[in-house]
């Protein structure tokens, strides 16, 4: 929380008409909410005032076709707070926000009576679960969604930006054997959700696909997939 006790947000959306609506509601709240306009500037989250913002309402679709899990889990990663708002009102796209971290997901018809409880929830580090998506968010049966846990998410992660599993085993104070089946464990976990990942490559478009690594991650890696 700010100093002054004065929630801040900073909102990503390349709609003005968007950012004009989330702006009334913020200043017409008891009390008020600071609100930062970013833009589609990702890079605005980071430097000036947002960078110090306690909540990121994030458009989850900055690039049409495109939603960008991957920033998603880089802010959840660096340890910001944040309420995906997004068109998308779909089961699949609210759970996997959810599995990356955010502590809410409005759909932007939802925000007018949502938005403000949502941001004030999470400002606090609490989960905020609007009614529309309570079902989905209690049920998840959706088939291809391997669940990872944290350790190896982790292993993934370091193995895609590192030349050996020498180097990720010396980075996490692990054996290479403990390396190598964590990444087995991943590979059966996509089998069995029907998307095989049988090649490091295959699993690297796999981890892309479910916002587990950005592309400014791979590039950090000092040998060829």
């Amino acid at each position: 929380m700010a100093a002054d006790d004065v929630i801040t947000a900073v909102i990503v959306d390349d709609h003005a008409a968007i950012t004009a609506g989330v702006r009334y509601w913020c200043e017409q709240a008891v009390p008020p909410i600071r609100l930062v306009d970013a833009g589609a500037r990702l890079a605005d989250v980071w430097t000036g005032p947002g960078a110090d913002a306690d909540v990121v309402i994030f458009d989850l679709e900055l690039v049409p076709g495109r939603p960008d899990f991957a920033e998603l889990r880089r802010l959840v990663d660096n340890g910001r707070r944040v309420v995906v708002y997004s068109q998308h009102a779909d089961t699949a796209t609210a759970l996997k926000c959810v599995d990356l971290g955010a502590l809410a997901y409005l759909t932007k018809r939802e925000g007018l009576d949502h938005l403000i409880p949502a941001i004030r929830a999470t400002a606090q580090g609490i989960p905020y679960t609007a009614p529309s998506l309570s079902g989905a968010l209690v049920a998840d049966d959706a088939p291809d969604r391997p669940r990872l846990s944290p350790r190896e998410s982790e292993v993934l992660r370091a193995w895609f930006t590192s030349s050996s599993k020498d180097l990720v085993a010396a980075k996490l104070n692990i054996t290479v054997k403990t390396v190598d089946t964590h990444i087995a464990r991943v590979r059966v976990k996509y089998a069995n959700a029907g998307r095989a990942a049988r090649t490091k490559s295959e699993l690297v478009s796999r981890a892309l696909d479910d916002g587990l690594i950005t592309l400014a991650e791979l590039n950090q890696t000092e040998t060829p997939l």
